[in-house]
């Protein structure tokens, strides 16, 4: 069986990537980069050009991008039940989350207004029109694709469940409903769990 390699640091993005592997519930291997030299060293760059976390490697193939990290694992380990048999919610919200959801919450976050008549050049459109989509998206089911948990939710959850503990994501109930639907499942939990003892022997 090819490798599993996860790239990451305790305190990024890569969080979301240990989540998925934990999910799939195959052996992996962990490699901690710090940020500065460790992401822009020349042997990391020869597998990420970015020098950016998290990278997953399976065996010779590279995957970079949380919603492609996800996708791809749901599909290599099908087994693991993640990747519904209706994959057309699954996909659109997936990449949703990787598209208007996240670009929405970094440009305010960073101060970026966006004129209302410049608003159909962003593909979120505003601030407001993806909270009010993100809402109704989240209400439809028990999970993001449907009836089931799907890799979908994992980047959905992650995005909202970090939204929601850092104010990026103002307090909605729909938004806290989900949430609270996921924030419990085992995996994440031990994801969580190897994250922090990373940071604490980091001393962060």
């Amino acid at each position: 069986m090819d490798k599993l390699t996860l790239y990451t640091n305790p305190q990024s993005r890569g969080r979301i990537a240990r989540w998925m592997l934990e999910e799939i519930g195959e052996p992996y291997e962990t490699v901690v980069l710090g940020y500065g030299a460790d992401m822009q060293s020349p042997g990391y760059l020869a597998i990420n050009p970015m020098g950016k976390v998290p990278t997953v490697t399976h065996g010779p193939r590279v995957i970079t991008e949380c919603a492609a990290i996800c996708a791809y694992l749901a599909d290599a380990f099908p087994e693991a039940g993640l990747r519904p048999r209706g994959t057309a919610a699954y996909y659109r919200w997936l990449f949703f989350g990787a598209g208007p959801l996240e670009a929405a919450v970094i440009d305010r976050a960073l101060g970026v207004e966006i004129p209302p008549e410049r608003a159909a050049m962003v593909g979120y459109g505003s601030f407001e029109r993806m909270l009010a989509t993100l809402e109704a998206a989240v209400s439809s089911g028990p999970f993001i694709a449907g009836d089931s948990f799907s890799a979908a939710d994992v980047y959905m959850g992650a995005q909202v469940g970090w939204g929601l503990a850092f104010g990026s994501l103002p307090e909605r109930p729909a938004l806290r409903a989900y949430w609270d639907r996921l924030k419990n499942r085992p995996a994440l939990a031990r994801a969580n769990a190897a994250d922090e003892a990373l940071r604490a022997e980091a001393g962060a």
